[in-house]
């Protein structure tokens, strides 16, 4: 059997290559639709990357539309103020909510359960409220509009089909960082969610590795926020809506909460099924609901998580077939 690292590993690199297409599609001149289902995955997927790192320890966070909207707006704010460089403007929105997280980590990272739950969802109220109530920084209640599209080398990405490209390139960072920070703390991050008491008696420093998960998070949430706003081309409260984050929290159970691959798995399965959905107008909503019961219903943990306890079991049962089959063999001889 494949060990466990390993296999993981290999299902988060099956994430990234799911990535690639948004890098393909803006090639082929595919439609407006495609293109706006190809960034719609990209950005759903990325935010639901957000969760994961703190699903890796045992935690649900309720920030990623808070620090999305730190990112976005930073982005905004430099854009209008003429910088326009894509990296510098992954680079600004990917620091600025990490500076946020670390003394709201400070905070909240010691409360377990429904107690961070509640904490940290309304740490996005606040923030919503503070965005409305600064209209001469953050635009208030009108946002920032005619931000302008990015630049790199010189050269304006303004056309659908480039900013198809520029949100993919956004968005797949995000997910190698989540890849580098999960995999590298792999082990401390399973350890505490699966037994933080005896983590904590065997060396590992909890906070500490709640609080790197916590500021990885709010970075990678931060670029998803500037991917948002480059698309739009505004910065607009309603963009980070605080009750958003419970399509993300469905993106990741859909999909399977282990793996990376189940988050971008339950993004695109959810995002192109409620487009779908779409075109039946008032039957959407309750459409949407039917798909979400019957997959919890057939896969509790999630699509990716039910395949691979499929494969696992049909692996250890050939490994006990193999191991009678050697014994009838060793006695008959």
């Amino acid at each position: 059997m494949i060990p466990n690292r390993h296999r993981d590993f290999r299902l988060d690199l099956w994430a990234l290559a799911l990535m690639l297409p948004g890098f393909i599609l803006p090639f082929l001149k595919v439609g407006p639709f495609y293109q706006s289902l190809t960034y719609q995955c990209a950005i759903g997927a990325a935010a639901t990357m957000s969760i994961y790192v703190m699903l890796r320890m045992g935690l649900l966070s309720f920030t990623v539309p808070a620090f999305m909207a730190v990112g976005g707006y930073a982005g905004a704010m430099l854009g209008k103020a003429g910088v326009t460089s894509l990296p510098l403007l992954m680079l600004v929105s990917f620091i600025a909510p990490m500076l946020f997280a670390i003394p709201l980590g400070l905070l909240v990272l010691r409360l377990k359960g429904l107690y961070f739950i509640f904490i940290t969802f309304i740490f996005n109220e606040i923030l919503q409220l503070i965005i409305f109530e600064t209209p001469r920084l953050t635009g208030g209640s009108d946002g920032i509009s005619g931000v302008p599209p990015v630049t790199f080398m010189g050269h304006e990405f303004f056309l659908p089909w480039q900013q198809v490209l520029v949100t993919s390139v956004i968005c797949t960072v995000g997910a190698i960082v989540t890849l580098i920070t999960t995999q590298r703390f792999r082990a401390e991050f399973t350890s505490i969610e699966e037994n933080e008491t005896l983590a904590e008696s065997l060396g590992v420093i909890v906070w500490k590795y709640r609080m790197i998960g916590f500021i990885v998070s709010a970075g990678v949430a931060g670029l998803v926020g500037l991917a948002l706003v480059n698309v739009l081309g505004t910065a607009h409260p309603s963009s980070f809506s605080s009750w958003s984050v419970n399509n993300y929290i469905a993106y990741a159970f859909v999909g399977g909460r282990g793996t990376m691959l189940g988050m971008v798995i339950g993004s695109y399965l959810l995002i192109i099924m409620s487009n779908f959905f779409s075109a039946y107008a008032h039957l959407s909503a309750g459409l949407f609901g039917i798909l979400l019961i019957a997959v919890m219903m057939i896969a509790p943990t999630g699509i990716v998580g039910a395949v691979v306890g499929l494969c696992d079991r049909i692996r250890a049962g050939r490994g006990t077939a193999r191991t009678a089959v050697e014994t009838t063999k060793e006695h008959g001889a």
